[in-house]
């Protein structure tokens, strides 16, 4: 991790010294990106805003669900459970720092909107120099919990030793994975979703052909779809770190201003430690649930991952819309109009409404086709069309949680969000899964603890958008 980690900072440093010249002798070749989102068509600036981001977020989807058809297709049914049961555990410490971005992304947004460069720039040298020390911290503690989680899981033994093998791969190179999702939080919050785009349909057309000769060629295994994602993660983050050295904008990243700033972070955290720790407990509260399907057997476990794969790319325009929704209420706050904001998240919420539904029903009637793109096995087959059928469809209760909730902490509202998504997601669904497996314990019962947890979420995200006065706190 280390290794690669300085490897790629050498390379953006040396990058900066001769952009430096170039942006001194040719100021005008590197116009900035960014976006201003006060004024203007609101659903143009959203629909702008969001579609590149939902490009990019496909293309990062594409990284595990690669690995996923590259092993189900080349390795085994085992392999692909073993892939599978690790999500959770991924996103239980990746989600945390992500929602941790949050907070930076909010503080940047509305510093842009308010056009304060000395506070931008701030702002994005001490998200910068947070997430080189997060990196260390989080591949340490990633490759020393991630066997006690499996074993906490009651992962089956013919899928055991694969799961820890790639597990420990992942987590020594998770800090290309942070500084690329830190990095294009900085950008997005300035409205810049194109650049990040590029660089994420680079490396993840990159880690597909990895995963291929690493697989195929090479006999890698398991281990060969893990190497490959890292590879592409830390070339993706030092393409996004070079972009932020050589802006000319006020957010431009300057290597020798690298440090951080305690009230800069106090606000950063005062934002984004509740969203990090709320989708981090909802990651962990997932390895419940994964321990529940880990009874039914591998081929179960791997019909729950085809589910989990395929699903959250219906969940890509949601959490495009969301990030969108986000930065555009940020932004308008910082620039002092409300209603204006407003708008922009009842806007978003409609358009996410009506692409999830349409994504949906096309999937409900194709679910067993793409299943079996990741496997042959009928048995797999079977669990993966069930568990699709029986929750896709209900995807659209999440459009309210999901819009909301980014508004809300557009807004400076992080705890609110947090707790909500903490009841639903973690106590009310547990305890759901719980008193019903004591009683009916069949695998669509235990998967439609999802949409059950979603419907919750977002009927009191609703209530609180709508009457609980945040408007009002704002300040």
């Amino acid at each position: 991790m280390t290794f690669f980690l300085l490897g790629f900072i050498i390379i953006v440093r040396y990058l900066h010294l001769f952009y430096t010249r170039r942006i001194v002798m040719h100021p005008k070749k590197l116009s900035s990106k960014s976006m201003d989102m006060t004024t203007g068509s609101t659903w143009k600036l959203l629909l702008s805003f969001a579609v590149p981001l939902l490009i990019g977020n496909l293309f990062q989807q594409l990284y595990n669900t690669v690995d996923s058809l590259v092993v189900g297709n080349f390795v085994g049914t085992e392999a692909l459970a073993a892939v599978g049961s690790t999500t959770s555990i991924i996103n239980t410490m990746v989600m945390f720092f992500n929602g941790t971005s949050i907070g930076a992304s909010v503080i940047i947004s509305r510093h842009y909107g308010a056009h304060d460069d000395k506070k931008l720039h701030l702002a994005v040298e001490t998200t910068i120099m947070v997430t080189f020390l997060a990196s260390i911290l989080f591949t340490a503690l990633g490759i020393f919990l991630a066997p006690l989680m499996l074993r906490f899981m009651s992962t089956p033994d013919d899928v055991l030793e694969s799961a820890s093998v790639y597990l420990r791969i992942y987590f020594s190179g998770i800090a290309g994975l942070l500084v690329y999702n830190m990095g294009s939080a900085v950008l997005r919050a300035v409205g810049d979703t194109k650049r990040p785009l590029l660089f994420l349909c680079f490396s993840s057309i990159l880690n597909t052909v990895l995963d291929l000769v690493f697989v195929i060629v090479f006999h890698l295994g398991i281990a060969g779809v893990a190497y490959a994602t890292i590879i592409s993660q830390f070339l993706s983050a030092a393409l996004v770190l070079a972009v932020l050295t050589m802006d000319d904008g006020g957010y431009r990243l300057v290597w020798k201003d690298l440090s951080v700033d305690k009230n800069t972070l106090k606000q950063i955290l005062s934002i984004g430690l509740p969203a990090g720790l709320q989708q981090s407990l909802t990651s962990f509260s997932n390895v419940y649930v994964q321990s529940y399907i880990n009874y039914f057997g591998s081929a179960c476990m791997a019909g729950w991952s085809c589910y989990t794969k395929i699903d959250q790319f219906i969940f890509l325009p949601l959490q495009s819309m969301n990030q969108a929704a986000t930065t555009f209420v940020s932004q308008n706050i910082g620039a002092r109009n409300i209603p204006r904001a407003k708008r922009g998240s009842l806007t978003a919420f409609y358009m996410s409404t009506a692409i999830t539904i349409a994504m949906a029903s096309v999937l409900w009637l194709t679910a067993g086709q793409f299943v079996a793109m990741f496997n042959q096995d009928p048995e797999v087959i079977r669990y993966g069309t069930l568990f699709i059928r029986t929750n896709s469809t209900l995807t659209f209760t999440c459009c309210a949680t999901q819009i909301f909730s980014g508004s809300l902490r557009g807004a400076g509202d992080s705890r609110t969000p947090m707790f909500i998504m903490l009841f639903s997601y973690v106590l009310f669904r547990q305890i759901y899964l719980f008193v019903i497996t004591q009683f009916i314990n069949t695998p669509a019962v235990v998967g439609f603890g999802y949409p059950l947890g979603w419907m919750m979420c977002s009927l009191l995200t609703a209530l609180f958008y709508f009457f609980g006065g945040w408007e009002k706190r704002i300040h």
